[in-house]
């Protein structure tokens, strides 16, 4: 019963952090809080830790690749900004 109150902080987690990332998610927040949690709720009655463990590593698997897409959008931006200003000096 102690792992699964472990997993359970773990899941927990999990979901607030991608929540908080969901906010900048480029096709709206309501979209991507509506998405994350019918995955979650899918999964509610997975038993199994080690299928909760392979979930948790996917869900963490998405945070990195949000972080790197919002990372990449903040540089596209800056570099296009940092391009234009540099052009207009000219």
């Amino acid at each position: 019963m102690k792992m699964a109150n472990s997993l359970r902080g773990e899941v927990l987690n999990l979901y607030k952090n991608l929540l908080y990332l969901g906010r900048d998610y480029p096709k709206g927040a309501e979209y991507f809080k509506r998405r994350l949690k019918n995955v979650f709720l899918k999964n509610k009655d997975v038993k199994d830790p080690e299928k909760i463990r392979e979930l948790i590593e996917r869900g963490e698997f998405v945070m990195k690749e949000l972080e790197a897409l919002y990372f990449l959008r903040k540089y596209r931006a800056m570099k296009q900004r940092y391009y234009s200003d540099v052009n207009k000096t000219n």
